[in-house]
């Protein structure tokens, strides 16, 4: 057992004096303490950045979205309603889990490019784009089963006594069964809605 002990300590020491001898000018224990401050910096300035992207402000800090979803937002019940909770950019078009938060962020950077090439700077380029940045939208959240929405919906939390028999009839029949997600239905539901001929399901 001692022999055990000596054996541990012994590997203690030479850790110690490997980490505390020094490189060509500065110790390995220097540089390490200097290289675990430096990740803590960048950790906290990357969540930083992170979280400034993630607010409304930014989201409507290029007039492309100010001046037509935001206006179209602003008229809708996700925007002002009588609970005076209110959905923001983020809220409807940003994952809250971190690790899916990331792959949305890196999938939009593309969108900074739209910006920096006026892909949509004006009011006609938008709505010629608009079938198909919906479609990109709609396919998004069909693929993750509406996250976002179920950040604040829930079915757990729906009570359907008091939804219309139409709405209480729907969910039951397709949400509650899996068969359909939010956005199969809900579209439309914070924006208006491009021209939608050809569109399976839409009159």
């Amino acid at each position: 057992m001692m022999g055990l002990i000596r054996k541990a300590w012994g590997l203690v020491v030479w850790i110690w004096s490997t980490a505390s001898r020094p490189a060509r000018h500065l110790s390995i224990g220097f540089l390490a303490l200097g290289g675990f401050f430096a990740g803590v910096m960048f950790w906290g300035g990357f969540n930083t950045a992170l979280e400034a992207t993630n607010t409304e402000a930014f989201c409507i800090s290029c007039h492309e979205m100010e001046n037509n979803v935001f206006q179209e937002l602003k008229t809708t019940v996700h925007y002002s309603n009588r609970s005076g909770v209110r959905a923001s950019c983020p809220d409807c078009h940003v994952p809250h889990d971190w690790t899916d938060k990331i792959a949305r962020k890196m999938q939009a950077s593309k969108e900074v490019w739209g910006t920096l090439f006026g892909t949509i700077d004006t009011r006609e380029k938008f709505l010629a784009n608009r079938r198909k940045l919906a479609g990109h939208e709609w396919e998004r959240l069909k693929a993750n089963n509406s996250l976002e929405c179920r950040n604040c919906h829930s079915p757990e939390g729906m009570d359907i006594t008091v939804q219309s028999v139409r709405a209480s009839t729907a969910h039951q029949t397709y949400l509650f069964t899996g068969e359909k997600t939010c956005i199969d239905c809900h579209k439309g539901i914070a924006h208006e809605l491009p021209d939608m001929t050809g569109v399976p399901g839409w009159q």
